[in-house]
Order: structure tokens, then sequence, then C-alpha cells
């Protein structure tokens, strides 16, 4: 039987050459917000390396506070988008594609940067009775859609080949989308997960308007918090498909549905233990594409593994009876990736005993 990750697909206009994403990771290696020739270098490789789509790490739009780092890359200014556009060339070089993936932190905390520029949220909150910044006002929310709406189209301009919009992990669009970090009286809060997904909407309209209608535009969205690993926006598929439906009508072509292990069910107490995972059930929803990831081809999840713990090169026999049966349409890899630029040309291969194990020490460098 032919590997299911390496069918082509088309991604709402993009054809992809195979199933595999490059998934997108903080590594901090850009001074003062520019991307330099060593972040190019790194992109390159995973391309060279046969990943299908690479989404970059995340990259600050053009308002204060969007990023909590000085390392981490912008998304404006000349210097960072001429960074940029040089990892687009490098990239395209050798005929990869490559999304940038469009951050906004908001109350998010670094606890390695203790002067932070200021910070903005809904509600001004981290969490659930954590203070952390400003309470963002309407003109702040306005500066701030239209803020990613311009990011996008730089990077159209830039010739990356799509973008993701990152709505997960307890960033700025997922805490307007979390009752425990949006505590507004306003139209940017209520009762209902569509109502708490105005936001996001409104970013996705602006962005699409910007970008026009044949250009893949992608969001992830995540359950767990950072803050609350164990949170779930949607307790039921009702829920979710209610969560999903305003994005996808606003002009979401692809949904990136982040979970910490990719094979654990998201509903289990309607399909059981084996059933679909959070990708799948948002493709079974929606109707759109979906992305899962989580801990594809290591034995530990990526949050005990930036606390420490390695993890050794696993099977990914359950990834490709998923993949089968067209449960979701891509998967993105992660740490694997940074360990192992190479890592999907060897799995084509069948060279999996020569698949790296993932330390910590790994993101001590750009390599």
């Amino acid at each position: 039987m032919p590997n299911p990750l390496f069918r082509p697909f088309n991604m709402a206009g993009l054809q992809l050459p195979n199933r595999v994403v490059m998934a997108p990771m903080t590594r901090s290696f850009s001074p003062n917000g520019v991307p330099g020739a060593d972040v190019a270098a790194y992109y390159r490789v995973r391309a060279e390396g046969e990943v299908g789509l690479i989404v970059t790490e995340g990259t600050g739009i053009d308002r204060v506070g969007s990023v909590n780092d000085p390392n981490i890359p912008r998304f404006h200014g000349d210097a960072a988008l001429a960074g940029w556009g040089n990892v687009v060339k490098e990239v395209h070089a050798v005929g990869g594609l490559i999304a940038p993936q469009l951050w906004h932190v908001g109350a998010a905390i670094n606890h390695a940067n203790p002067s932070p520029p200021p910070q903005e949220s809904p509600s001004g909150l981290f969490k659930p009775g954590k203070a952390w910044g400003e309470k963002m006002s309407e003109s702040d929310i306005a500066d701030t859609v239209a803020a990613f709406a311009k990011a996008a189209g730089a990077a159209k301009k830039l010739g990356f080949d799509t973008i993701e919009l990152h709505g997960a992990h307890g960033y700025l669009i997922d805490q307007f989308f979390w009752t425990g970090t949006n505590e507004r009286s306003d139209s940017w809060n209520g009762d209902t997960i569509a109502q708490r997904g105005k936001f996001a909407a409104e970013i996705l309209k602006a962005v699409r308007a910007e970008v026009g209608a044949d250009y893949p535009v992608i969001i992830r969205i995540s359950q767990w918090k950072q803050q609350a690993f164990d949170h779930k926006v949607a307790s039921s598929p009702a829920e979710l498909e209610a969560w999903l439906a305003p994005m996808s009508d606003a002009g979401a072509d692809v949904f990136h549905c982040s979970q910490r292990r990719f094979w654990e069910p998201e509903f289990p107490d309607i399909d059981g233990e084996e059933g679909l995972n959070f990708a799948g059930w948002a493709k079974k929803l929606s109707g759109k594409p979906t992305i899962s990831v989580g801990s594809v081809g290591l034995s530990g999840e990526f949050i005990a593994a930036f606390a420490g713990e390695a993890s050794q090169p696993a099977s990914i026999e359950n990834l490709l009876e998923r993949m089968d049966r067209d449960e979701f349409d891509l998967i993105a890899v992660g740490r694997a990736l940074i360990v192992d630029p190479d890592w999907v040309a060897k799995v084509r291969a069948g060279r999996f005993d020569d698949l790296r194990a993932y330390d910590r020490k790994a993101l001590a460098t750009l390599a």
C-alpha cells in the first residue's frame, strides 16, 4: 500500500507535493526581530528535506506588544520584511512552499523577559484571576485587525505561498475565545463561542479582503491553553461546529487543529477511545481541510520536552492508519524536524532506524 503521507494534496488551490507540514516553532534567533541568513538557511534545509509545506515560527504583526521576546521575528518594518523575503527566496530555490505564522501574543507572559513591551488582551488577563497588561479599547481592536490584514498582504507581496493566523494556545485571538480571559461586556464577548469568535472572524474578513479570494488562509486553533492544558473551548461537536462556522464563513480555508498528542480522541464519549481527533472532528463538521499535529514520531509530548524531557523516535503506524482513511488531510511535524531536517526524506525511504531522538539541547542552536 502506498504511504499516505506522500500523496499530493490541493490545499485551497495550492498544490502540495505531500501531506507533511513543518509545524510552527518559536526559535528566537532573530536579533531585534530581523530574520537573518541563518534563519533562511534553517528553513531552506527543511525544504530540501522534502517537507511539503513549511509554516514558520510565529512572527509579530505591527502592534506594540505583539511579541514578548526581542529575538522573535517581526513581520513589519523594512529590515524584517527584507529578511523574510530572503527566507522565501531560499525556500523557493529548492522547490519548497512556505507560510508565515502571523502572531500576536496578547497577555502571554514570558518569564525569561521581565521587561516586555506593553501588552494587551481582551480584558487585561493572562488567565482567570491573573491580571497582566491592559484591556484593549475599541480602537486597539480595530488597529489589531488592520495589522493582521496588513501583514497578510505583505506576505503575499513577498511571495509566501499561503499564511497562517495563530489563534491557539492562549495567545491573543485565543484569549477572545476563552471565557477565562474574555470578560468584556461589549460585542466582543458573549455567552456563545460564536459571539466570542467575533474577533477571529473580523481578522479573517480583513485578511481575505487584503489577499483576495484565491490565496489560501490557514488558522491555527486549539482547545488547550498554555494556561490550562485541560481546557476545552468546545465541549461537544455542536459547540465545535458553532466555533468553526463563523471562521469558515469569514474566509478560513484550512483549520490547523493543535493538540498535544494527535492520537487522542476529541469526543471519546461519542465515538470511543479510538475516535476522531480534534482535526478529524473539525474536518467532519466544517467540510474544510484540516491539519493535525501533536508529538508526531516521538515518544514524549512537547510540553514535557520543552521542560527538558528527551524523546525517542516512535512508530507512526497510528498516524498512517488515520491518514489512509482521510481522518484529516495534513500532519504537522515539530520537534522531529528540529533535530532531523531530513525526517521526511527518511520516512519516505523507510529509513526509520536512522531517525534521531529529540533532546532539548537542540533548541540552543539553529541548524
